[in-house]
């Protein structure tokens, strides 16, 4: 258990390494904010499909490309749920519109966005969580590695976006740590219930999916073209596409 315990806190640290690293960048002009927002989106991207979707497929077993296309379906289902029931996400991170300068609707899009990753980080605890549970450790180190080593450019783009849209730098650190908690309490729920886990983990895994594919596709993309940077923002999202996907060839 303790194993278990230190690989979630170093999983969920992961994030937060990332999240510290953003704050390196300064402010920065909204042309280079759509670049950003637009490797997020790639990162995102190889993210949903290689590390959420094509896993979820591999243990869905017979009827996995069903479980895969119901998982994604409700997935982006869930959060344009979430979008229209709760169209002011600032208030639920807490700032207070009186006091925000920036576009509040710029910010709700960023909050969606880092609600995204908050969703996809629970499943690939469980994930960490589950392979623990089997007994193999050798492998169970291997999985939570790969999601380490994924999670610190994704703890790196959500903090630009936040910054740039207005939030306070304590702010966005606190909101980062959230994500990195969820992953936390994933990989212990994986352990805890890998029974469970892992008869639920294909359609999680794809639910996660989903939610970014929605994101990406609704939000990230639009506002990334909107500002005459589409051909730059384009190129920013290929490129975090095929970070990841070295990333996760090298850690494969």
């Amino acid at each position: 258990m303790q194993q278990v315990l230190l690989t979630a806190l170093g999983i969920g640290g992961s994030t937060v390494i990332g999240a510290l690293l953003g704050f390196l960048v300064k402010r920065i002009s909204h042309k280079w904010n759509d670049l950003i927002l637009s490797f997020a989106a790639g990162v995102m991207l190889a993210a949903a499909i290689l590390g959420l979707i094509l896993p979820g497929m591999e243990h869905g077993g017979k009827y996995a490309a069903l479980i895969a296309a119901v998982g994604i379906l409700a997935g982006a289902a869930f959060l344009n749920l979430i979008d229209r029931i709760v169209p002011h996400l600032h208030q639920m991170a807490g700032i207070d519109p009186n006091s925000h300068s920036g576009d509040l609707q710029q910010l709700n899009k960023i909050l969606l966005f880092v609600m995204a990753i908050a969703i996809h980080n629970f499943p690939e605890g469980i994930a960490a969580g589950v392979s623990f549970g089997t007994g193999d450790t050798a492998d169970a180190f291997s999985v939570a590695a790969g999601i380490a080593l994924q999670n610190v450019p994704e703890g790196m783009v959500i903090i630009a976006p936040m910054l740039a849209a207005g939030i306070s730098r304590s702010r966005t650190f606190w909101i980062a740590l959230a994500t990195g908690l969820v992953e936390v309490l994933g990989t212990l729920f994986g352990y805890l219930a890998v029974s469970v886990a892992t008869f639920m983990l294909p359609f999680a895994l794809c639910f996660a999916g989903g939610t970014m594919l929605y994101v990406i596709s609704n939000d990230m993309i639009p506002e990334t073209h909107s500002h005459g940077f589409a051909r730059g923002a384009t190129y920013a999202l290929l490129i975090g596409f095929i970070v990841m996907l070295f990333m996760d060839t090298l850690i494969g």
